[in-house]
Formats: structure tokens, C-alpha cells, sequence
């Protein structure tokens, strides 16, 4: 085997292991936002919610209070959501 082609050899395996490595760390960074989003709609419901039927029990209203602040709560975390994902878009 000659020198030039061992060393083109070396090269072609480095480049491949250098693209595995940037996939495996884009992988995981996809996973990690995904939870990050999925974090930021489920937080601010979940809080909502809360709210909602502790003043449904305290306060006698003809409105469901649970209801309205799940809703202000899911588009709250929508927008954090958004936010979070365009301000990592940016970053690239």
C-alpha cells in the first residue's frame, strides 16, 4: 500500500467519524428541544388548570374559570414555545 493512498484512506474514515459525531450531537439536541417545547405548553397548562378549579371552588360564577385559563395557559405556552425555538434558530 503506498503512502498516498493509506493517508487518503485515513482522511475519508476521520471525515466519516467527524459527520457521525455532528449527527449524533444534532440528534440529541432535537430530542432535547422537543422536550423543552413540549416542557413550555405543559408547565403554563398544567398551572392554569391549577388556578382555574382553585377559583372555581372559592368563587361561585356562572363561568368555568378552569376552562378559560387552560386555554390563556396552552397559548402562553405556545408562545414560549415559539420563542424558545426561534431563538435557537438563531443562534445557528
Amino acid at each position: 500500500m503506498d503512502k498516498k493512498n493509506f493517508q487518503r484512506q485515513i482522511s475519508t474514515k476521520s471525515d466519516r467519524k467527524l459527520k457521525a459525531r455532528r449527527e449524533a450531537k444534532n440528534i440529541w439536541f432535537g430530542l432535547g428541544m422537543f422536550g423543552m417545547v413540549g416542557w413550555s405548553v405543559a408547565i403554563p397548562s398544567l398551572l392554569g388548570i391549577g388556578l382555574g378549579v382553585w377559583i372555581d371552588t372559592h368563587i361561585q360564577s356562572k363561568y368555568s374559570w378552569t376552562l378559560m385559563l387552560l386555554v390563556i395557559g396552552v397559548a402562553l405556552g405556545c408562545f414560549n414555545a415559539w420563542y424558545w425555538i426561534a431563538k435557537e434558530s438563531q443562534s445557528d
